[in-house]
């Protein structure tokens, strides 16, 4: 994305100019939308933080940090001959993975690593190896969200040609933009190709608390792209699909089960559960690297839980121009910070992936991956 109309960024890529590529940098999102900072990375450290405190955040858009995380623990690894290579990659693979259990495309990424690394014979071969790996996981990353968006574009034209080239006014709830990913984005990939195709789109943004990352990320996303968009509150959306005001629906998720349930930032089930009442189609963009095919029933996903200052605090730029963090609760109050609900596949219209749209279920989800056609575990479904 072309950020104020000039450079054109990726989310995280290695340093310019840096022969040893030594150095890995990141859009620091905790800055927007009020102020544009790049940050360096320079240890696996400083990735596991980056990760951990949301310096970066998205499935796919961790997922990439996670592989350059594995390439400067190669880095690290060979630097010292009182380091055991083999040991020190597998301690930093373990704890990149601990930093965000919940989205599967982290541990999907530092698997990979860990199993390209070790193709490689001796240290010098293991780094090269690590390298190429990391940055093909962040291209294909950034091809698979191009593609969700020409695929989910159609089902924008098919709505705006039902409607006779009105306005399609598109629901979605926190990020699943070019933010969340290295590029392109999931969710909001298929706005941005529409819009550039000419059709005429709306996009209501859920706010998304407690870290608000419609309201500060996706908004701002959508300005930058030119897309004409609304921010509402977390609990308008409901109002507005009941007054025939929201055409579709569109989320991004963090894990996927084979079978179709979905786990994506807290609050996605309840619009699901709106849009399932006032017959507003509901889909999900995920690249297939955001399936996990081990797991059969959703309630069996990790759900992160967060500490409790994200809902007790809120940051944000006040009229003198400073950007503050101000307290929201009274100090007696205790908070509860769940980062994601799971919604169950029979509330989904459609994923919008890489390959096409298929069905939320586990035959189409396999028609569409058939690869992963093995013998899964039969556990019995909830909901």
């Amino acid at each position: 994305m072309r950020v104020d109309g000039g450079k054109w960024y990726r989310t995280i890529w290695p340093k310019e100019d840096d022969p040893e590529t030594n150095v890995i940098q990141i859009i620091d999102q905790r800055r927007l939308p009020h102020e544009f900072v790049i940050e360096s990375l320079y240890t696996s450290d400083d990735v596991a933080t980056a990760i951990k405190d949301m310096h970066v955040r998205g499935a796919g858009l961790i997922g990439a940090a996670g592989a350059y995380g594995m390439y400067l623990a190669a880095m690290e690894a060979q630097k010292s001959d009182d380091i055991d290579f083999n040991r020190y990659v597998k301690e930093s693979a373990e704890k990149l993975k601990a930093t965000r259990p919940t989205a599967v495309n982290l541990a999907w990424a530092v698997d990979r690593m860990y199993s390209e690394i070790h193709q490689g014979d001796g240290w010098k071969e293991k780094r090269r190896v690590a390298y190429i790996a990391a940055n093909q996981i962040a291209d294909e990353d950034s091809n698979c969200c191009e593609r969700i968006g020409h695929h989910g574009m159609k089902i924008i034209e098919d709505i705006s040609k039902k409607k006779n080239g009105e306005t399609v006014n598109i629901g979605t709830h926190c990020n699943a933009g070019w933010l969340a990913f290295v590029d392109y984005g999931s969710a909001l990939s298929p706005i941005y190709v529409a819009h550039d195709k000419g059709i005429k789109v709306n996009v209501y943004v859920d706010e998304t608390a407690p870290r608000r990352q419609g309201s500060n990320l996706t908004a701002w996303e959508l300005g930058q792209f030119g897309v004409p968009h609304k921010v509402i509150s977390d609990n308008t959306a409901g109002l507005l699909m009941k007054k025939n005001k929201i055409d579709m629906f569109i989320v991004g998720t963090d894990r996927t089960t084979y079978t179709g349930d979905v786990a994506n930032k807290i609050g996605t089930y309840l619009k699901a559960l709106a849009a399932k009442d006032n017959n507003v189609p509901f889909y999900v963009a995920l690249p297939s690297s955001t399936f996990d095919w081990n797991i059969r029933n959703g309630m069996d996903i990790p759900i992160e839980e967060r500490g409790s200052d994200e809902v007790h605090y809120a940051t944000g730029m006040c009229d003198d121009g400073v950007v503050r963090r101000v307290r929201l609760t009274p100090k007696g109050s205790e908070a509860v910070n769940y980062g994601f609900d799971i919604t169950p596949a029979k509330y989904i219209t459609g994923l919008i992936t890489e390959r096409g749209i298929c069905p939320a279920t586990e035959k189409g989800i396999l028609d569409m991956y058939p690869e992963h056609r093995t013998s899964r575990p039969t556990l019995e479904r909830y909901g």
